[in-house]
């Protein structure tokens, strides 16, 4: 399959540690397909954040996939539904973008970059033609191919702006 469909599914953690870092246009280097699920795009826009401006900047660009779990998120918010889950929501919208990946003829290729020590260790249900990787990890394959001089750099330029970066590492050394 062509590099070009393959579709890459940024969380939110990744997106605010790249923006900190003045770096969201990594996501592009490959020359991979970029997109956002709605529900991701939702949890960082919807407060004023100190990456929040940029980030929707940014997602301008982009392709929003829907999803169910956002639009039934909206819903309920619509009814005033107070108890309605609110966690974990951009991540059941991102396994849901990949399940109707995986449905699609053919398949199309997807790979979620991810932050959150949760996602790392549990079992994230991921079909056969779908992959997760770390910030970490993708700034790693990013220096590796040549794409960036140092991805130990945009972290530190991450760390400095005053994102709290997570030291878990994903695969583990």
């Amino acid at each position: 399959m062509p590099e070009s469909e393959i579709v890459l599914l940024p969380d939110a953690g990744p997106l605010i540690t790249l923006a900190y870092a003045d770096a969201l246009d990594l996501l592009f280097k490959p020359g991979w397909t970029v997109q956002l699920v709605d529900m991701v795009l939702h949890e960082l826009t919807r407060n004023t954040t100190p990456t929040s401006a940029s980030i929707a900047r940014w997602a301008e660009k982009l392709p929003v996939l829907a999803t169910r779990t956002c639009r039934r998120y909206r819903e309920a918010a619509d009814r005033g539904e107070t108890s309605a889950p609110k966690t974990n929501l951009g991540e059941l919208a991102i396994q849901e973008a990949m399940n109707d990946f995986a449905q699609a003829v053919p398949p199309r290729i997807g790979v979620f970059v991810f932050e959150d020590h949760k996602i790392a260790r549990a079992s994230f249900l991921l079909p056969d033609n779908c992959r997760k990787v770390s910030t970490r990890a993708w700034l790693l394959f990013l220096e590796q191919k040549g794409w960036l001089d140092s991805a130990a750099a945009i972290e530190r330029a991450a760390l400095a702006n005053g994102r709290r970066f997570s030291q878990l590492r994903f695969p583990p050394d």
